[in-house]
């Protein structure tokens, strides 16, 4: 809270929040997803992910969208078996030290692990956007050009991440309401509920999951191709240019699904 406030005293409220304060900017990134939007003071429908058309130029928005990406998936995976068994040997080496080292290296190797999922997203995409830069010619980087297609695929992550969690812990929101200080009280009458876990089984979670990876991924393909076609007069050119694309897509689906698989096992 302090840090929003110091930023708003600084560059002022409405440029901080549109800009500066990162809940804000991933809300807007994300809302540019949808049949609704704000013009000249009125409330407008358009087709879906129309205001995701066009390039992004704004300085460090590869990098905000990586870190929305990589952290999304390095939740997930630091979940599975794999990294609980490489942070249970960080902590086997470190059996005779001090309980405050033990949780410093356990907090540093997640740090470490994040900024590689992190790296990884910001390279894959930038190896993309060269290969295609390469194969139309183009004298210029097309990074800002294909930016904004990865918000489906950071919406798809998010969906699928954490689409077990709204539908279990979302059932308990009335008990909690219901007793918001945890006193005993039952302001709403629903203090006495529970969690009905049986409400969705494993399988239909799964399908859930990769279904929204799928469809993130087929969205953000068709922006792509669709601001090649805005971009280049030969359909040619702006197939030839979605290459790389597609193949950084197919790259993403594979890694997103392989981190399902190794979370649900």
């Amino acid at each position: 809270m302090y840090w929003a406030l110091a930023g708003m005293a600084v560059f002022g409220r409405e440029p901080w929040t549109r800009a500066g304060e990162g809940f804000a900017v991933a809300f807007g990134l994300l809302a540019r997803i949808a049949s609704f939007a704000v013009r000249d003071g009125k409330i407008v429908v358009r087709w879906p992910l129309t205001g995701l058309a066009g390039a992004d130029r704004t300085p460090g928005a590869l990098v905000f969208l990586a870190v929305m990406l990589g952290s999304t998936s390095f939740d997930g995976f630091s979940r599975t078996t794999s990294w609980q068994n490489l942070l249970g040997d960080v902590r086997s080496k470190l059996v005779h030290e001090s309980l405050r080292l033990v949780e410093l290296a356990t907090t540093l190797v997640n740090i470490a692990g994040l900024l590689v999922f992190i790296a990884v997203v910001a390279l894959t995409y930038l190896a993309a956007i060269s290969g295609a830069g390469r194969l139309v010619r183009s004298p210029r980087s097309l990074a800002p050009d294909f930016l904004l297609p990865l918000v489906p695929i950071v919406f798809a992550y998010l969906v699928a991440h954490y689409f077990s969690l709204l539908a279990y812990n979302g059932q308990d929101l009335w008990r909690l309401a219901s007793d918001p200080l945890g006193d005993g009280s039952d302001l709403l009458g629903g203090a006495g509920g529970s969690i009905d876990y049986s409400i969705l089984s494993a399988t239909a979670i799964w399908y859930v999951q990769a279904l929204a990876l799928v469809a993130g991924h087929v969205a953000a393909l068709v922006l792509a191709h669709d601001r090649a076609l805005a971009m280049y007069q030969k359909a040619r050119a702006a197939t030839t240019s979605q290459y790389w694309m597609l193949a950084v897509m197919v790259a993403f689906t594979t890694g997103g699904l392989f981190l399902l698989s190794q979370a649900n096992q």
